[in-house]
């Protein structure tokens, strides 16, 4: 019961996350709800059992291709 609450929240705040990336015009916002939506992303990775992908997916995109993105 608590993976299916866990799932649908990290579910909800990656569309969420992703439908603000969209419709902010400023680029720093867009990026620190994109950030929002791959640590939701991540969230159902371990929920997975994948945790070696989560923290890849965290370490590669949040960090690395976000601060190039933001420079």
């Amino acid at each position: 019961m608590i993976q299916m609450i866990l799932f649908f929240t990290f579910a909800f705040l990656a569309m969420l996350g992703g439908v603000m990336v969209i419709s902010h015009r400023n680029p720093i916002y867009s990026a620190l709800f994109l950030i929002l939506t791959l640590f939701s992303l991540a969230g159902i990775y371990i929920l997975l059992l994948a945790h070696f992908i989560a923290i890849v997916h965290i370490a590669v995109y949040a960090g690395a291709i976000m601060v190039l993105f933001l420079f």
